[in-house]
């Protein structure tokens, strides 16, 4: 139905089931990148010249596009960054190092993203601050219970996922939210998975910050998202200093702009900023809630394909709520094993830890294979994979 906008998959003999770690892109996508560079490339904030201020504005008008999209108040509160890593980086750096003091507790989920995970450690080994963590119940959903028995006053930060990397499980966001602000902590949500998938509303759900990567959108690589309340914003220090994020520069002493802006320092990827704005121009004109269902119908199809393989092992498929990514391993096989075998039959899938490790060893296993769809994919793509695993399994059997 989409797979016709996306010239890659127009010229490659392939079966990508991969969007997890990034999607391909779209025609309007590429197009509109190209023009870019041919029609208006400069460097944004750094001159008074035609190029440089068309590149100031596409920034802007993407700006205001992402606001829009995750249902921001506030346009001011979106700030570019290189992708969802960074973001979570600086909120860990510009917010938890200066927040946290010894005996507070930060909450992070066993299924995050090490994105979401290790700068939380280093957060705690700095501050003197306490890590805890919530599990999983037996379905993979996320322990509410025993995360609201973790909450107490100490509580500073609530660090999740909105849809975990590697199993697709979706968390309940906007409880969680309202949980942690009962005892004032703030919340941080990892969006990288969802984003592509469902409505996000940072002001219904009072959110204090979210990040997500632009090229998991249809995007380019190189644009990321940190939304931030304004608030918070500007009780934050820079994370990288340099230009254009200062306001006035003297020997000794500067000043910074104000909110997100100096977060933004150094030359900006306006292209791939730019090119957020035209997926998201893209996913509209198409219709989200025809995309989203077209998707959510190919993740059905692909959990009853894998459930009919008896010698495949499925993960948290019946999950209480999940976006179309799916973990599995041929039984007795190495998840590498198996990805090599499927890219020899022409399938594309991701293996290894999705970097998740704690989330692998509370599953009991070193690794998986994780299949992901687009809005791109098939029932063909499905089909294909379904009949590669059965090659991977008679390989292995003999």
């Amino acid at each position: 139905m989409y797979k016709q906008y996306f010239p890659l998959l127009q010229n490659r003999n392939i079966h990508y089931l991969d969007a997890a770690a990034t999607a391909q892109r779209p025609q309007a996508v590429l197009d509109g990148v190209q023009a870019y560079y041919t029609r208006s490339n400069g460097n944004a904030g750094r001159g008074s010249h035609t190029l440089a201020m068309e590149s100031s504005a596409l920034i802007e008008a993407a700006r205001t596009a992402v606001s829009r999209f995750i249902g921001a108040d506030d346009s001011g509160e979106v700030v570019f960054t290189k992708n969802a890593t960074e973001s979570l980086n600086i909120i860990a750096y510009c917010y938890g190092l200066e927040q946290l003091h010894t005996g507070d507790e930060i909450i992070i989920s066993i299924a995050n993203h090490h994105a979401n995970l290790i700068p939380w450690q280093f957060v705690a080994r700095k501050t003197g601050a306490v890590l805890r963590y919530v599990y999983l119940d037996e379905r993979g959903n996320f322990d509410m219970a025993g995360f609201k028995s973790l909450l107490s006053n100490r509580t500073k930060v609530v660090a999740v996922t909105a849809a975990v990397n590697t199993t697709g499980v979706v968390f309940p966001v906007q409880e969680i939210i309202t949980e942690a602000h009962k005892y004032g902590a703030v919340a941080v949500i990892d969006a990288a998975q969802s984003i592509a998938h469902f409505p996000h509303d940072v002001a219904a759900w009072d959110c204090d910050f979210l990040a997500f990567s632009g090229h998991k959108l249809y995007a380019e690589f190189g644009a990321g998202v940190l939304y931030a309340k304004r608030a918070l914003l500007e009780q934050m220090p820079p994370f990288l200093y340099g230009g254009s994020m200062i306001e006035f520069v003297s020997e000794q002493t500067s000043e910074f702009k104000a909110g997100g802006a100096k977060y933004e320092g150094g030359t900006l990827d306006t292209a791939a900023i730019h090119s957020l704005k035209l997926s998201i121009d893209f996913l509209t004109e198409q219709g989200l809630a025809a995309v989203h269902t077209y998707s959510e119908g190919l993740h059905r199809a692909l959990i009853a394909a894998l459930q009919e393989l008896d010698f495949v092992d499925l993960y948290y498929a019946h999950a209480e709520r999940r976006v179309p990514t799916v973990a599995f391993n041929v039984k007795d096989v190495h998840s590498h094993d198996t990805a090599y075998i499927l890219d020899e039959q022409g399938v594309m899938v991701r293996s290894g830890h999705h970097c998740t490790q704690p989330l692998m060893d509370y599953m009991g296993i070193n690794s998986c294979c994780r299949a992901s769809i687009g809005i791109y994919n098939t029932q063909e793509d499905i089909d294909a994979l379904a009949a590669a695993l059965k090659k991977v399994h008679d390989v292995f059997k003999q």
